[in-house]
């Protein structure tokens, strides 16, 4: 699992905390002075743009590994004004707020991956990647994934859990949610990852494994896609209140669980196949994120990195009365 940390950024002196808890997240991780130095200006200027453009937010920060290469994802979250022009606001000199006007470019310049959707009136999430050594070059692949998963505030582990595992032509996915939450939320999330990483077959008979194993814990909801690239489908099957969703250019799906809880109740177990495109899209997410969002509210937000399309999800619809994991999986064709 990536270590992962949320900061709310609501007032100045919040800006050297957040700093702080960034270097130390990237001593952790092995970063050598410059490049933690690197991070420290990043997160400065991404939380003071929180503080002077964004009315406040809330800053990300995750722990990720890309081809060997370790690094931090930062994104930064708020509900602000907005921008009405991305790339003028990119432009060093520009200010809205009377400053210099070089905070985005610099961020920019620094991070081996930038992003940012805006809406006026509704807000900004900007994603950044910072890496130990120099960026990654990204090999040949055919899935591109992006997550959240995050604890019920005042906790100190999340009763949530994620995972993938990539064979070739195919990649399988998981999300977990353990019953309520809290330490013993995590221990049976944390036993379905275990299993899931053992039992590399079809969804099915991993969630059959699961149920098994999963019977001296409190239980979880469950679900794994696993999306086949070579004949264009994804087979899905699920356990309890885990969403997902599959878009493409032209078509939505809805993937199908059934009720019960893994470890401890179920009637039935089934997979259901879908179509998957090159261009696919694949949501998952826990019962912590409200599933009255819809896509089409946010233009060319699909395009975006899933990161990024996770973390605008999150600021929306975070019920934040429990645990919450958003899992995008992108193909790469799009």
């Amino acid at each position: 699992m990536q270590e992962s940390v949320a900061i709310s950024i609501t007032e100045s002196s919040q800006i050297g905390e957040a700093r702080r808890v960034a270097i130390a997240l990237a001593t952790r991780l092995g970063f050598q002075e410059t490049e933690k130095g690197r991070v420290g200006i990043v997160v400065t200027e991404i939380a003071r743009n929180l503080i002077q453009h964004g009315q406040g937010g809330i800053l990300l920060l995750k722990s990720i590994e890309h081809n060997s290469a370790i690094g931090i994802e930062v994104l930064s979250l708020d509900k602000g004004r907005g921008m009405v022009d991305i790339d003028e606001c990119l432009q060093d000199g520009f200010s809205t707020a009377g400053t210099l006007g070089n905070g985005l470019g610099a961020i920019r310049r620094l991070s081996g991956l930038f992003e940012i959707y805006s809406i006026p009136n509704e807000g900004t999430v900007l994603l950044a990647h910072l890496w130990s050594d120099s960026t990654p070059h990204p090999p040949e692949k055919t899935l591109e994934i992006g997550v959240i998963c995050l604890p019920k505030r005042g906790e100190d582990v999340s009763g949530d859990a994620w995972a993938y595992q990539v064979d070739g032509c195919r990649s399988l996915l998981l999300v977990a949610d353990g019953l309520g939450h809290g330490p013993a939320a995590a221990t049976a999330a944390a036993k379905a990852v275990r299993i899931f990483q053992e039992q590399y077959r079809s969804p099915g008979e991993i969630v059959q494994a699961a149920h098994a194993a999963l019977r001296s814990t409190r239980g979880a909801a469950l679900a794994i896609a696993e999306i086949d690239f070579e004949q264009q489908f994804v087979r899905f099957a699920g356990i309890g209140n885990i969403a997902a969703s599959i878009f493409s250019l032209t078509d939505r799906y809805h993937l199908v669980s059934h009720n019960g809880i893994v470890g401890h109740e179920i009637r039935k177990i089934q997979e259901f196949s879908y179509p998957w495109s090159a261009n696919g899209l694949l949501i998952m997410h826990s019962d912590g994120l409200d599933t009255k969002w819809h896509l089409n509210r946010y233009p060319g937000l699909s395009q975006k990195h899933p990161s990024l399309i996770a973390g605008v999800l999150y600021r929306d619809f975070n019920r934040e009365r429990d645990d919450v994991t958003v899992l995008v999986a992108k193909g790469m064709g799009r």
